[in-house]
């Protein structure tokens, strides 16, 4: 696995942190390549349990260099906080094992108040925003509107730029939402304290990965979110902003002559959602509390319950697609150790005709799901760590969903904890 991406196949919070933290024993760099501090990475190891936003899944790994690409939305501030919590849990964080692109986009400090001020204009009609300022970071950067990392080493020439972005910034707020201005005061305050923390890390990242490809490194790629939330192939436009796709991991990492030859596809056993948008697969009432409770499906970043279903065959093979996946993680096989039936959605239902196309994003909220039942194993598989020692029904499961979607599932995770997984291979 030279260059391999874990990315996620449904609508995040597939596990992808626990399947980084397992896979970093085998590789020298992990690169976040897009997204920002919207979404959380749950990663437990002898270190503690940890909710990562934006500090790449490896950071708990003696020996491995993690670095956040240009394709990431740098927060300086949840960033510098984010790392004080690891720091202060015993894990060693230098710029020799913490690298932050020199042309990463800053998150500013307008960017978050603009996300809630447009969500409460949205009102009943909101994207169900985690409210990090992502949307507004991703627009501005598009528009060429955002502070690049490396302006820091540049004060006279950040300072002017400030000052032009402030003075157009400040129209879309008083103007268009009523909100108050932004001063220069303000600005030259963030940028000598939440800035200032996390000047030491920044560097040029992209020469650092080129010699480390031409080192024969072995570098991991490590997404946020999942293919559903893509901004281009999601369930637009209820996605995320950035491309959550392996195939941009070589532009976001900062090493586009990357070629990347292994993709590890995380999915869950069942099927969970934050936020907006169509969820077809979709579970209600005492069945819906029931699986939320098995799987504690709340929200790492926001606390929100999370939206559960049956792992959903139709959406798992887009997503799949989409991300071009070698093979699988399943996550979170041990949740549905209490069921008696497993509920699995096979096909949608469209026009009353049965498909397995997954539809275009206006005709979504039309699908029905087709389910059917498998039988469950009715015990504790949590201490299993051999394909062989499963229960034949859990296994019957597994080999069901990977011909279903076509791709080899070479990984079940069985718990939370780092070692807590089944490898067939």
């Amino acid at each position: 696995m030279a260059n391999c991406a874990i990315v996620g196949i449904n609508w995040g919070d597939e596990g992808k942190g626990r399947m980084v933290d397992l896979f970093t024993r085998n590789f020298d760099v992990v690169v976040r390549f897009q997204g920002g501090g919207n979404a959380g990475h749950t990663v437990i190891n002898e270190h503690g349990k940890f909710a990562l936003h934006l500090l790449p899944s490896g950071i708990f790994r003696d020996g491995v260099v993690n670095i956040l690409g240009n394709g990431v939305a740098l927060d300086p501030e949840n960033l510098f906080t984010e790392m004080q919590d690891v720091l202060s849990k015993g894990v060693r964080i230098t710029p020799e094992n913490l690298k932050i692109s020199d042309r990463a986009s800053l998150l500013l400090p307008w960017h978050r108040e603009l996300d809630e001020l447009e969500e409460q204009r949205l009102a009943d009609k909101k994207f169900g925003s985690t409210k990090q300022g992502i949307a507004p970071f991703y627009s501005d950067k598009y528009q060429k509107k955002t502070v690049l990392a490396g302006e820091l080493f540049y004060p006279e020439e950040l300072e002017e730029h400030l000052e032009s972005l402030l003075e157009w910034k400040n129209l879309t707020l008083t103007k268009v939402y009523g909100a108050r201005p932004y001063t220069m005061e303000m600005l030259r305050e963030w940028v000598n304290t939440a800035c200032e923390n996390i000047r030491p890390y920044i560097c040029d990242t992209g020469a650092y990965l080129r010699e480390a490809q031409a080192a024969g490194k072995n570098i991991l790629f490590e997404a946020q979110l999942g293919s559903l939330r893509d901004l281009d192939y999601g369930i637009h436009p209820y996605t995320t902003s950035s491309n959550t796709t392996a195939a941009y991991a070589p532009i976001g990492s900062g090493l586009p002559s990357a070629k990347i030859t292994d993709v590890v596809g995380v999915v869950k056993a069942y099927s969970t959602c934050v936020g907006e948008g169509p969820f077809v697969c979709e579970m209600f009432g005492e069945e819906a509390e029931a699986l939320r409770k098995a799987g504690a499906e709340y929200d790492a970043k926001t606390g929100r319950p999370r939206r559960v279903g049956p792992l959903d065959i139709v959406a798992t093979r887009y997503g799949v697609e989409v991300q071009a996946a070698t093979e699988l993680a399943l996550t979170k096989l041990d949740v549905l150790s209490y069921l008696e039936k497993i509920p699995v959605c096979t096909h949608y239902l469209l026009n009353g005709e049965q498909t397995d196309r997954f539809p275009f994003p206006t005709a979504l909220k039309d699908a029905k799901p087709v389910i059917e039942y498998f039988d469950g194993w009715n015990c504790d598989i949590s201490g299993v760590r051999r394909w062989e020692e499963l229960p034949g029904e859990a296994r019957d499961y597994v080999t069901y969903l990977e011909q279903a979607v076509g791709c080899p599932i070479t990984y079940v995770s069985v718990g939370p904890e780092r070692d807590s997984i089944i490898i067939r291979k």
